[in-house]
């Protein structure tokens, strides 16, 4: 039976997909790079500083990682403390109450930095539902690699059988499968061109899980 749900952040919470986009497009535009929408793809489920990192690789960029972040970091700032119509996810509430209430355990395991997490979690009052916040800051790989979702199960005190993980991107799919995580695989609406195909189940609205659903999966 399940007993612990790991969730991703951007694009499974909360829409913040459209202001990273913004962020980063913002930033190529300053670095004179041009970056398609199928290479932007692949970086979803990435660290901020593993996609910098890539982009290094493609491009002649003059500036150190740690300085690239940090600019990107302040224009996600800027754009999410002035967005006034920023919500969470069409039904993620309503599940994340039911979860917590019929006491599942809940872990949030998200690539974004941890200032990022905060404020989120800050402005939608999310603390008290989960045990444990892991950002992707905290590992030298992103999703793909399942560091980040081993590390989660195992704070969790769970066994990975035992663990879920929901996702909205084809890297934090692959991820999941690779720490050995049943995973439910979300269509978000802002999360373009995932192929979520290697997950257990896909759904495409919040409303199609629930406490009674969850604990039966697998």
């Amino acid at each position: 039976m399940i007993q612990t749900v790991i969730f991703d952040m951007d694009g499974v919470i909360v829409d913040t997909e459209p202001l990273h986009h913004f962020a980063y497009h913002l930033h190529f535009d300053d670095l004179n790079i041009k970056v398609s929408p199928e290479m932007y793809a692949t970086f979803t489920g990435f660290s901020t500083r593993n996609t910098y990192e890539k982009l290094k690789e493609q491009f002649a960029i003059p500036y150190e990682v740690a300085e690239l972040v940090d600019r990107k970091r302040e224009l996600f700032n800027e754009a999410f403390d002035k967005k006034e119509d920023l919500f969470l996810l069409e039904g993620v509430d309503t599940l994340i109450r039911d979860l917590f209430s019929n006491g599942m355990q809940l872990v949030l395991a998200s690539s974004s930095a941890k200032v990022t997490i905060e404020r989120v979690f800050t402005r939608f009052r999310l603390h008290h539902y989960f045990t444990h916040i892991i950002s992707g800051e905290d590992f030298p790989k992103s999703k793909p690699d399942p560091a980040i979702f081993i590390e989660a199960a195992r704070l969790s005190g769970t066994p990975v059988e035992n663990c879920i993980v929901i996702e909205d991107s084809a890297n934090g799919v692959k991820a999941a499968k690779s720490a050995g995580i049943y995973c439910v695989g979300y269509v978000s609406p802002n999360s373009k061109l995932q192929d979520l195909s290697l997950a257990d189940k896909i759904i495409s609205h919040f409303n199609e899980l629930d406490f009674e659903k969850v604990k039966r999966l697998r």
